[in-house]
């Protein structure tokens, strides 16, 4: 699925502000061999990572990957943190490579025996575990959709997962999500009913253009921008600046002769990036790649000139904080020495 290595070498771009520093706070990685059938492993991400861009630390994203096969349900995907711990301290091992400074994991935060399932992501760590990302998707026409939600209907919500969400923030954890534009003012609501927790909102919550909103984003626009600028009214939320280059939302990037440039994806996608800069301020955003979901679309070298030239327009105080500053305070990582 992600071995599109000569359908993206057609276009290839001079690297643009090379000694930039960046910490990419959202990537994925799934070995081989594991049931998803999908492959991009930390070779893969070094090959993206080493691209031209100064990419000097990474943050590893549930995906659902690696998780355990036996044992109680609620405890397999601590098997993905296992073997995160590993691909990190490989990472770790060669000084000219990214490392993997963080890593998000996955449970179910309704859980009454949720701090066992967080003490167990903690040992199996080793010091990497920033917190969980338990999102929040759902649409009825998820069925015509390339990512399939895993959410119910009305998470946001429920009490259970409301009181797991504090309990993330009472111990010093973050939440992520990534939920659809429909949601957007359902995670709003949660953001301001639990202000003890840091959270992160995903991907610009998730603009959709296939199924049902297919040709509707210019439509659902002004709506967007409502929406996102009543999450940044929270001071708990910060914002994931990427991610727009999914199929399912619906620029069509995936399913041309040739992959987009980093031109064509400012003039499409910077509108939702400087909306939601403005909304938050550049200390609560950082850039993010969502590799290698967005690969499908889109070069990481490419995707990183769309970024350094959508962030030309704010100071080089506030480039620093989007593209590394905002991710080392979020979770909580040092600066390679």
């Amino acid at each position: 699925m992600f071995d599109n290595n000569e359908w993206l070498s057609q276009h290839r771009e001079d690297v643009i502000d090379p000694d930039r520093e960046i910490v990419d706070p959202h990537h994925h990685l799934w070995p081989k061999g594991n049931a998803a059938g999908l492959v991009y492993d930390l070779e893969e991400l070094w090959s993206d990572t080493e691209d031209g861009h100064n990419v000097t630390q990474t943050i590893f994203m549930e995906c659902g990957s690696s998780y355990r096969e036996t044992g109680p349900d609620e405890f397999k995907p601590i098997g993905e943190t296992e073997y995160i711990a590993k691909a990190a301290a490989l990472s770790a091992q060669d000084p000219n490579k990214a490392t993997i400074a963080a890593f998000i994991g996955h449970a179910d935060l309704r859980l009454p025996n949720l701090d066992d399932i967080l003490d167990a992501h903690i040992e199996a760590a080793n010091g990497l575990f920033r917190g969980i990302r338990h999102a929040g998707p759902f649409d009825a026409a998820s069925d015509q959709f390339t990512i399939k939600p895993r959410a119910p209907e009305g998470l946001y919500k429920d009490e259970a997962f409301r009181r797991g969400v504090a309990r993330l923030g009472e111990r010093g954890m973050t939440y992520d999500t990534w939920n659809y534009h429909t949601q957007i003012r359902d995670f709003a609501d949660i953001a301001a009913a639990v202000p003890g927790t840091t959270m992160i909102l995903d991907h610009f919550g998730t603009p959709l253009g296939v199924g049902p909103y297919t040709g509707t984003h210019k439509a659902n626009f002004e709506k967007w921008k409502d929406d996102i600028a009543a999450v940044a009214e929270n001071p708990n939320v910060f914002a994931k600046i990427g991610g727009l280059a999914m199929p399912d939302n619906g620029f069509g990037w995936n399913t041309r002769d040739t992959p987009a440039t980093s031109d064509e994806i400012v003039e499409a996608h910077g509108p939702y990036y400087h909306h939601t800069i403005k909304c938050f301020g550049a200390d609560r955003c950082m850039f993010e790649s969502n590799f290698p979901v967005d690969r499908l679309s889109v070069s990481y070298r490419v995707y990183w000139n769309a970024a350094k030239k959508i962030a030309a327009d704010y100071s080089e105080l506030e480039q620093q904080a989007m593209f590394s500053r905002v991710a080392r305070k979020v979770y909580k990582i040092e600066p390679e020495s």
